[in-house]
């Protein structure tokens, strides 16, 4: 694999870690900030999510290193690279799970994006990381619509 030929995967993977960033933030956030009579039950589930993806951002900075490129790391390159956007107001509760579904759906999007750039290289390392990503994303998106029934 050239350098050249990596860079399409490797941008890909940033914006993935960026957002994927940005989102375990505003899902810790919510976690501290979520009330109302769904508190323990959202509480709960903010902290799974937001545990898991922490696991999730060192390998998917890690697959950038191990490409030979540098992962991005301060908040300014995740606020620029990032597709989810922050938040900065006190949501209500079911707000803050329609909010975190949405962009559970941006993420697993956005690890689409690494599939198809990884595939076009034959980087099945990186294919498996982002199948995985999709897996864990979509989940986390269905079980938080599903509050909103």
């Amino acid at each position: 694999m050239t350098t050249e030929a990596k860079q399409a995967t490797v941008e890909a993977l940033s914006e993935l870690l960026a957002s994927s960033y940005t989102l375990y933030v505003k899902t810790h956030n919510y976690h501290w900030n979520v009330t109302g009579p769904m508190f323990s039950a959202l509480h709960a589930l903010f902290e799974v999510q937001y545990t898991e993806m922490a696991i999730a951002l060192d390998e998917i900075a890690e697959r950038i290193r191990s490409l030979g490129a540098y992962a991005p790391g301060s908040f300014s390159a995740f606020a620029e690279l990032s597709s989810v956007k922050e938040e900065n107001g006190h949501p209500k509760a079911m707000e803050m799970v329609a909010n975190l579904a949405a962009d559970q759906e941006i993420i697993a999007g956005l690890a689409a994006n690494v599939m198809a750039a990884a595939e076009a290289i034959n980087d099945q390392v990186t294919v498996d990381l982002a199948v995985r990503r999709s897996d864990v994303h979509e989940k986390h998106a269905w079980m938080l619509r599903s509050h909103l029934e």
